[in-house]
């Protein structure tokens, strides 16, 4: 993944921070992203998501609201209605670059303001919210005391998770005042909402009305027991994964032709988790997973180990060879199943003759069918002929390149 800083014109003039994730590969499509109230576009859960959809080809934008993080302007003289109009307008800074934006995803109050956002933006073909609330004016609950001083004297500082920030009277009547049932009912986009049962934030409560409010495609995924801000690195790796599936589906995603000399196509793997060894493996745009190391040996055991990928492949390309032969033939096999472990073995150098250690795999296969012993046996047999099983014994060459960041 390389990423692209960036600035663009928010609702007011002010210059807009924003950071453009952009897929190594093939760039299939593009996703906005709406962080949190008082939060900015490089929180864990917004990073994660970005990160998963551009090993899929799809790009995200994510930006820092009028007045937060490195944007211009007064954070206090801003709305929820303002917040909306923002989006709108990274939008359209996307469409300058011929990149508009085909899916919508918010985060917290950001969640709320892509609903209201999506109709001012006719590229959008999907929005998901995380910890969203159906109406905006819950975020005032934070506030405590607070809200009769803003009302009173126009604005007030309050402390919101250890930081201060100045709360208009603008914003305080703006949320009141905004209703997004009717956004959410002519959405006319797909659905999907992810919520955490136990948000202490943002009640699941809030999940159901938008649920029911909308109309189908729509989408309901718990989250578990996920904090409201997603900070746990699980919790935002499975969101990412939810977001980058369902969206797929209705993204229309094309699978790129591949390159010359690879035709399944190519299978990137990128660190997902700079703290241990967590990778993400994609084969395409449409198959993900997680390689990773047992925790004894530093890593967070999320995945497979890279040999267990190994041995994988060594499995199936077996019992697909058996498979295809028994189909072939007219043969009963009911079942096919692979054992396959790998280890370190004594063996010999066969340029050298000098005793060395080997890697060795074991292959335990079952059949199951009524099948007479010669077919057994021949079977047997075929299982060596996989094309894995030849790749290993043979061996093969890697050519390495190293390619500009």
């Amino acid at each position: 993944m390389s990423m692209e800083r960036f600035t663009f014109e928010g609702h007011a003039g002010d210059a807009l921070a924003a950071r453009l994730d952009l897929p190594d590969g093939p760039h299939l499509a593009t996703a906005l992203f709406a962080h949190c109230f008082t939060c900015g576009k490089d929180i864990t859960a917004a990073r994660r998501i970005s990160s998963r959809l551009a090993s899929m080809g799809i790009a995200v934008l994510r930006f820092d609201f009028t007045g937060l993080g490195h944007s211009k302007g007064e954070f206090a003289n801003t709305t929820f209605t303002s917040n909306a109009q923002d989006l709108v307008r990274a939008a359209e800074a996307l469409a300058a670059r011929g990149m508009a934006p085909s899916l919508l995803i918010g985060h917290s109050l950001g969640g709320a303001a892509v609903l209201k956002a999506s109709a001012g933006i006719p590229s959008v073909k999907a929005v998901a919210t995380i910890g969203a609330p159906f109406d905006p004016e819950h975020v005032t609950h934070n506030f405590g005391d607070a809200v009769e001083t803003i009302k009173s004297e126009g604005k007030a500082l309050v402390s919101l998770a250890g930081r201060p920030f100045t709360i208009g009277k603008d914003f305080v009547e703006d949320v009141a005042g905004t209703a997004l049932s009717h956004s959410i009912e002519k959405l006319g986009k797909a659905l999907l909402v992810m919520h955490a049962p136990r948000d202490e934030t943002v009640g699941i409560e809030n999940a159901t009305n938008i649920f029911v409010a909308a109309r189908h495609p729509k989408s309901f995924v718990t989250l578990d027991d996920a904090d409201h801000l997603v900070t746990r690195a699980e919790d935002a790796e499975y969101a990412a994964e939810v977001i980058a599936a369902w969206g797929a589906r209705y993204l229309d995603l094309k699978q790129p032709a591949p390159p010359p000399g690879a035709p399944e196509g190519i299978v990137r793997v990128a660190e997902a988790d700079h703290s241990g060894f967590l990778q993400d493996v994609n084969a395409g745009p449409n198959h993900h997973t997680l390689a990773d190391e047992p925790e004894a040996y530093g890593g967070t055991n999320k995945g497979m180990t890279p040999y267990g990928f190994l041995s994988a492949g060594l499995g199936a390309c077996t019992s697909m060879t058996i498979r295809m032969y028994a189909r072939r033939k007219g043969w009963p096999l009911d079942h096919v199943s692979v054992d396959v472990t790998h280890d370190k073995v004594h063996g010999q150098d066969a340029s050298t003759g000098e005793a060395t250690k080997i890697d060795g795999f074991r292959r335990v296969i079952k059949l199951e069918g009524k099948l007479d012993t010669d077919q057994r046996q021949r079977l047997l047999e075929i299982a060596d002929k996989c094309p894995v099983h030849r790749t290993l014994e043979r061996g093969a060459s890697v050519e390495t390149v190293l390619t500009e960041a």
